[in-house]
């Protein structure tokens, strides 16, 4: 699990050949954190289709590279909520899929992906860190049980199980793959705040750079 001792719209189909398998077991060793972010990584850090949590217009963007199967997400997830409340219609994050630990992973987000469809993501985003420990933790999740969770948030099982193997579902998962690796994510959760990264990595320091950006942007 990353950071272990951390106690805290529907697009074509992806190019063929990013199977999830695949990916997973050839993804790079961690490097050196990057400096300032190239062009090209700039215009990846957000795409058209990505969830938002917050009001769209916000003139401050935390992005987080989120896999729901991440204890260290689950941790930060209260921190993101209470930063977002502090600053109010100032703070808005957009969260970018990062399946690091395989089909549990890729499993949650197509569950989240079709409570977006229904409209439940939040409710649903909720129930399903606070029950990560029950799926989470023993690697492939028992057949059913993240939908389970799913339905306490609002989720329609019965409609879920055809939206999670929607094509745009699909493509939206080897989307953000792709753009993982653009971006050079290695560890979950990964912030960057007004394209800037968080480093070094810390609560604290997510708070600062949070306020630092929201008075830049009322000056």
């Amino acid at each position: 699990m990353n950071r272990r001792g951390l106690l805290l719209s529907v697009l074509g189909i992806g190019a063929a050949g990013f199977g999830g398998a695949a990916w997973y077991a050839t993804r790079p060793q961690p490097v050196a954190e990057a400096g300032p972010l190239a062009p090209e990584v700039n215009d990846v850090l957000i795409r058209p289709y990505s969830p938002i949590l917050g009001p769209e217009t916000a003139p401050v963007t935390i992005v987080e590279f989120f896999d729901p199967a991440c204890e260290a997400c689950r941790a930060f997830h209260p921190v993101v909520k209470d930063i977002m409340a502090e600053h109010g219609d100032a703070v808005r994050v957009v969260i970018r899929y990062t399946p690091f630990h395989g089909e549990a992973s890729v499993e949650a987000i197509r569950v989240l992906e079709a409570a977006r469809m229904q409209d439940v993501f939040e409710p649903v985003l909720e129930a399903v860190l606070r029950e990560q420990p029950r799926w989470a933790s023993h690697g492939t999740p028992a057949p059913g049980l993240i939908l389970e969770i799913a339905a306490s948030g609002g989720l329609d099982v019965e409609a879920a199980r055809t939206q999670m193997l929607a094509p745009g579902v699909v493509a939206v998962l080897n989307h953000d793959r792709a753009d993982v690796e653009t971006v050079g994510v290695r560890q979950t959760p990964t912030f960057f705040v007004n394209a800037k990264p968080l480093d070094p990595f810390g609560e604290a320091e997510l708070r600062r750079l949070v306020a630092a950006e929201v008075t830049a942007s009322q000056s």
